[in-house]
C-alpha cells in the first residue's frame, strides 16, 4: 500500500467519525415533538452551537433563542440569533452573550419549556463569572491552566465554581420551568458535569476540589476569584436540589460513537482502543508506536493488517519560553513519528472532530514511517520541532496537515493507526 493510499484511507475514516456527530445527523432521533404550550426558548453553546439550532429548526421550524459558538463557527438559522466569541480564552462577546442566555432562562416560568443544546466549546464561550470576578481575571486563569497540563474535568471543576452560568446554574435560574439538554460529549468518560462545565446538570465536586486544583499545578489567583472559592453562597447546585428537579439530558453523539462508525467503514480488520485516552501528549504518542511496532513484529494479539482506532483528550504541558505552534494532536503524532521512524508499513492520523486543534486553524496532521527523515530533507528536523513544541510548524513543512475548516460538531480527538 503506497503512502498516498495509506494516508487517504486514513483521512477517509476521520472523515467519516466528523460526519457521524454533525447534529443534522443525528439531533432529529432525539427531539421529542415541540411542546404545544407555554413559551419555547432554545439556547446554544459551544463549537457545534449554531449548527445545532439549524438542526433544531429543520424538526420545529423557528424558535426564539440565541447560540452562542465560536468565531468561525456560526451557520444559517431561521430565527434562532447567532452570535460568536473567542474559544479557548473567553472575550466581552462570549461574556456578554452568556449575561443574554442567563436572563432569557431567568425570564422563564411554569409551563415554559428551555431547551439546552451543548458542545464542547461551550465551558470558555459562556464566560460570565461570579461574584465580582471580571473577565480579564477568567481569561488569565484559563490560559494558566491550558499551559498547566490539566486534564479537562480538572478545568471544568474550577470553571465551574467560577461561574455564574454553568454547574447547573443555568437550569437552576429557568426553574420552574422544563429544561431539556441535548449534548454533543468531546469528554473521556461522557460526564454530562464536564461537558460544558455541565450548565443544567447538578455538580458532584466542591469548593474545596477547585482550591486543590489550582493548588496542585500551583496557580495563584486574584482575592475576586479566592472570595468566590471561599464562599459557600457561590458553591454550585448539587444532586438532589430542587432548582434541578425538572431537567432532562440527552446524548446525541460521543467519542465512541464516532469512533464505532470508522470500525463500521474499515476496509480492514479493525480494533477500538478506546474512547477515552489521556496523558502528556508525546508520551501517549510514544506509547502507542510501541504498540504499532508490536502489532508489526507479530508480538500482539492484533494481527497485521489492521487498523486500531482510539479517542480521548490528552494534554500538553508547555515549558516557559515554548514559541512554537502545537496542538495535542499534532504532538501526539511527533511522538508516534519519533516512535515508528525507519520502520516501514505504520502510518497514522490525529485529529481534533472539530477541526481545531491547539489554537490553529487546523484539525491535525498524518504521520508515517518516512516522516522523521523527510523532515531531515527539508531541513527541520523531528527533535527540533519537539523541543520548540511546534507540530504545526513540523507537518505544515511537510504538507501533512489536515485542514478540514470548522466541522460543526466535536466529539473529541480521532486517531488511527494502519499497521500493513
Amino acid at each position: 500500500m503506497a503512502h498516498d493510499t495509506g494516508k487517504s484511507l486514513l483521512c477517509n475514516l476521520f472523515d467519516v467519525a466528523v460526519t457521524s456527530a454533525k447534529p443534522d445527523a443525528v439531533l432529529a432521533n432525539f427531539l421529542p415533538e415541540k411542546p404545544a404550550t407555554g413559551r419555547v426558548a432554545v439556547v446554544a453553546a459551544g463549537k457545534a452551537a449554531a449548527a445545532m439550532a439549524a438542526a433544531l429548526e429543520e424538526v420545529w421550524g423557528a424558535c426564539e433563542g440565541l447560540a452562542l459558538t465560536r468565531y468561525g463557527h456560526a451557520v444559517p438559522t431561521k430565527s434562532i440569533e447567532v452570535i460568536e466569541a473567542a474559544h479557548p480564552v473567553p472575550d466581552e462577546a462570549g461574556r456578554i452573550a452568556a449575561g443574554r442566555i442567563l436572563d432569557l432562562a431567568s425570564s422563564l416560568t411554569e409551563g415554559d419549556t428551555l431547551v439546552t443544546l451543548i458542545s464542547g466549546g461551550a465551558s470558555a464561550l459562556l464566560s460570565r463569572g461570579a461574584g465580582v470576578i471580571s473577565l480579564e481575571e477568567k481569561a488569565e486563569l484559563t490560559r494558566a491552566l491550558l499551559a498547566s497540563g490539566a486534564g479537562i474535568g480538572e478545568m471544568n471543576t474550577v470553571r465551574r465554581h467560577i461561574s455564574a452560568i454553568k454547574g447547573g446554574r443555568l437550569a437552576a435560574a429557568a426553574y420552574p420551568a422544563r429544561c431539556l439538554t441535548f449534548a454533543i460529549s468531546d469528554v473521556p468518560g461522557d460526564q454530562p458535569e464536564i461537558i460544558g462545565s455541565g450548565p443544567t446538570v447538578a455538580d458532584p465536586t466542591t469548593q474545596a476540589q477547585a482550591k486543590a486544583i489550582l493548588a496542585k499545578y500551583r496557580i495563584g489567583v486574584p482575592a475576586s476569584i479566592q472570595s468566590v472559592l471561599e464562599d459557600p453562597a457561590f458553591e454550585s447546585p448539587k444532586p438532589g436540589d430542587e432548582s434541578l428537579s425538572r431537567t432532562g439530558f440527552h446524548m446525541i453523539a460521543t467519542p465512541q460513537m464516532a469512533l464505532e462508525a470508522a470500525k463500521a467503514a474499515a476496509p480492514l480488520p479493525c480494533h477500538l482502543l478506546g474512547d477515552a485516552i489521556e496523558g502528556e501528549a508525546r508520551e501517549v504518542g510514544r506509547a502507542f508506536a510501541g504498540l504499532a511496532r508490536a502489532v508489526k513484529e507479530g508480538k500482539s494479539a492484533f494481527t497485521a493488517p489492521c487498523l486500531l482506532l482510539s479517542g480521548g483528550e490528552t494534554t500538553v504541558t508547555l515549558p516557559r519560553g515554548a514559541s512554537g505552534r502545537g496542538g495535542r494532536n499534532v504532538e501526539w503524532l511527533m511522538g508516534f513519528a519519533e516512535g515508528i521512524a525507519g520502520i516501514g508499513g505504520i502510518s497514522a492520523v490525529a485529529g481534533d472532530t472539530d477541526g481545531v486543534d491547539g489554537a490553529a486553524e487546523v484539525a491535525g496532521a498524518y504521520a508515517d514511517s518516512t516522516t522523521a527523515d523527510r523532515a531531515r530533507a527539508a531541513g527541520y528536523n523531528l527533535d527540533e520541532a519537539m523541543a520548540a513544541y511546534d507540530g504545526h510548524g513540523f507537518f505544515e513543512k511537510l504538507g501533512d496537515q489536515i485542514i478540514t475548516g470548522p466541522t460543526n460538531t466535536n466529539v473529541n480527538d480521532f486517531r488511527a493507526i494502519l499497521i500493513r
